[in-house]
């Protein structure tokens, strides 16, 4: 009885230790589709049409913890190369600039290694990600210790001063799950010690040769197949506006770019057009049965619950859609293919039937 009681003891005054503060880990998270809502708004408003939503779709995946180091900064510049063909839009590089210093999501509340190669644009010199004030400071993904490769920013020599800074926010870390964006609309160009990176204006790279800004990007691109997470045949995309150019490419997690339903549909505009607005419903239905439970391959994206998902290490993570906005499959205008994206039912409901498509999101009105 004595020993019984003396365990019992034991395993209290444990629960009484974690209950006080001792460390638990958590996933440190973040509604990653918030981190480039205002450059794809200066997109927009720049001309930059339909090719902004898949640049900013691609761009917020990097922020999820199973994302390269230099991901995110690969995305940002995709960021720029796309402003530098839009007159080298002021607003966008800046925004882009914010988002490379956009704290990364932590899978175990620990800093997240930094990237250790120069950026292409010399506008994100200098630049990387700040950290999220609930992560250890002094401990990296991977059991790092602070000195570690990875655990200081490519072109310093010693730790940060204060630990988890960024120069849009050199004070420190920001707030678990906070947006820079919503701290600041300030990159902090000033705050670089030794550095000359061009202004917010990017007029200092105006004249170097610009790739096409979905080619930058990437292994993490927004486009991939839905195929294995919604049994059906057609490739989709993240793309937010209705006719893209780029909206059906793809990445190493999904090589089937193209779908048997969309290859059959032929060469006449009115037919896939039809038959995109068909198969945005089919996938529409299958999402509506899909659970963040449902099997998936890395890559994979979809929309469950209302929100966007993408597939991380088999398991759906969800990344939700901005307030009043729904994720939908929608069908392309241009080119046989769907697209997913977050915006209103009507919205949804209104292009699918603009495809000629009948029954509403699903087919079954």
């Amino acid at each position: 009885m004595v020993q019984l009681t003396s365990a019992l003891f034991v395993a209290l005054s444990a629960l009484a230790m974690n209950a006080q503060g001792a460390p638990l880990h958590k996933r440190i998270a973040q509604v990653i589709a918030d981190s480039t809502a205002k450059w794809e708004k200066a997109c927009l408003a720049a001309g930059g049409a339909d090719k902004c939503n898949p640049v900013s779709v691609t761009a917020f995946t990097t922020l999820l913890a199973a994302a390269g180091p230099c991901e995110q900064q690969d995305s940002a510049d995709a960021m720029v190369d796309l402003a530098k063909t839009l007159n080298n839009d002021a607003d966008m590089i800046k925004f882009a600039q914010i988002f490379a210093q956009q704290p990364r999501n932590t899978p175990n509340s620990v800093a997240v290694p930094y990237c250790q190669q120069a950026p292409k644009n010399s506008e994100l010199n200098g630049l990387f990600q700040c950290q999220f004030q609930g992560a250890n400071q002094q401990t990296f993904v991977g059991g790092l210790a602070v000195g570690a490769p990875g655990t200081i920013p490519f072109g310093h020599t010693t730790p940060l001063s204060p630990a988890g800074s960024c120069a849009a926010n050199p004070s420190g870390p920001i707030a678990d799950g906070s947006q820079l964006t919503d701290i600041t609309s300030d990159p902090g160009l000033q705050n670089i010690s030794g550095s000359s990176s061009g202004s917010s204006t990017g007029s200092s790279n105006a004249s170097s040769s610009v790739a096409a800004a979905p080619a930058a990007t990437s292994t993490a691109a927004a486009a991939t197949s839905t195929a294995t997470a919604t049994s059906t045949a057609t490739a989709t995309s993240t793309d937010d506006c209705s006719d893209d150019d780029e909206a059906t490419t793809t990445t190493v997690a999904a090589p089937a770019a193209t779908s048997a339903a969309a290859a059959s549909t032929g060469s006449s505009t009115g037919s896939f057009q039809l038959q995109n607005g068909k198969d945005a419903q089919a996938l529409n239905a299958k999402f509506a049965t899909l659970t963040a439970d449902a099997s998936c391959t890395d890559g994979d994206q979809a929309c469950i619950s209302g929100g966007f998902a993408q597939c991380v290490g088999g398991k759906f993570v969800s990344m939700g859609c901005a307030a009043t906005t729904q994720c939908f499959a929608l069908p392309l205008v241009n080119k046989a293919g769907t697209s997913l994206a977050c915006t209103t039912e009507s919205d949804a409901t209104a292009r699918i039937a603009a495809a000629g498509a009948t029954g509403g999101i699903t087919g079954n009105a």
